[in-house]
């Protein structure tokens, strides 16, 4: 005989498969092939045209996508601007140097033009990230489509959300974890940083006054310490200062960011950290060994961060410009 305590377990399974069901149809491949059929070429036309320019602007989209998905989701508010009686997102101290907007930008222009008031901000930065990994010859991968816009974009909510470089492992895991992502996962996407710069501050903290006693960070190969000293010399606070995150290849997204962990040349603190832990200290190991295995389980974890928190169906908005709720 099924018990009352049973039958309420039931019920609350049933419901939990009803909504991720509703997420999976709601969310779906080719969720513009009627709507807009071009959105995703022109999406990607506009990513190549930026990293054109500059190619360090597939890293900032990449960028962007993680920092819109671990405040509210994955709902475009990163995007949306400051006003007076609002500081939003994009100004809070982590977000002041992503870089990418002009890109969305010019797709949403191209898309209104086009499909006026068919294609979200929140899809624009989830397909602009997959193509910037693709067009530095990471390996492509099928973002769903669906996600809706947000209309609330709070600077405060920015720094309680991102995981900082600071970070050791323990809280990297535990910040990855509040978002519905493995510890494996965490290393997966870490290797993002494989593109891309930063600026002299992020990491300075190891060069300089480390701790009581050190004043280099002793994880920190010496060779590669005096490089960076020479980048970014003690109390510089020059913004023009950036130091490619992988030392290697930094324009490709490849295994160099995780060879560079082993050597002991991981830029943040939050990047050498992952060798203090047997688990994740494995996993850098096989990604370094293993490219293949890593661009598969990336693309993966890529597609899963892409989910956190989507609005979807009559949820949010659509918006017109990608900087100011309707």
């Amino acid at each position: 005989m099924v018990t009352w305590v049973s039958t309420a377990f039931l019920i609350v399974l049933s419901l939990c498969f009803q909504s991720e069901a509703l997420l999976q149809v709601q969310l779906q491949l080719g969720f513009y092939a009627t709507s807009c059929p071009l959105a995703e070429v022109i999406v990607k036309e506009e990513v190549a045209k930026g990293i054109a320019r500059d190619t360090g602007v597939a890293a900032g989209l990449v960028r962007l996508h993680f920092h819109d998905c671990f405040v509210r989701g994955c709902d475009g508010s990163v995007l949306i601007d400051s006003t007076a009686s609002n500081t939003a997102e994009k100004d809070a101290p982590p977000n002041k140097s992503l870089r990418g907007f002009e890109v969305i930008d010019k797709a949403k222009a191209r898309l209104e033009t086009l499909c006026p008031g068919e294609v979200s901000c929140a899809d624009i930065v989830a397909f602009a990230a997959r193509d910037s990994i693709e067009l530095t010859a990471g390996r492509g991968y099928d973002v769903s489509g669906g996600r809706r816009d947000g209309r609330v974009s709070l600077a405060s909510e920015v720094l309680t959300n991102l995981p900082a470089p600071s970070f050791n492992v323990n809280q990297l895991t535990q910040s990855f974890a509040k978002k519905g992502l493995t510890q494996e996962e965490m290393v997966t996407l870490s290797g993002a940083h494989t593109i891309g710069r930063s600026h002299c501050e992020a990491f300075s903290n190891r060069l300089y006054n480390f701790n009581a006693t050190n004043s280099q960070d002793p994880s920190l190969d010496p060779g590669y310490a005096e490089y960076l000293k020479k980048q970014c010399p003690q109390g510089s606070t020059d913004p023009t200062l950036v130091v490619p995150m992988d030392p290697y290849t930094p324009a490709v997204t490849d295994r160099g960011y995780y060879k560079a962990v082993v050597a002991n040349k991981g830029l943040f603190t939050s990047d050498q950290t992952l060798l203090t832990n047997l688990n994740t200290a494995n996993q850098v190991y096989q990604n370094a060994n293993d490219l293949l295995r890593w661009r598969t389980k990336f693309a993966a974890a890529m597609v899963k961060m892409g989910q956190i928190g989507v609005l979807t169906g009559g949820d949010g908005e659509i918006r017109s410009n990608c900087r100011r709720i309707n």
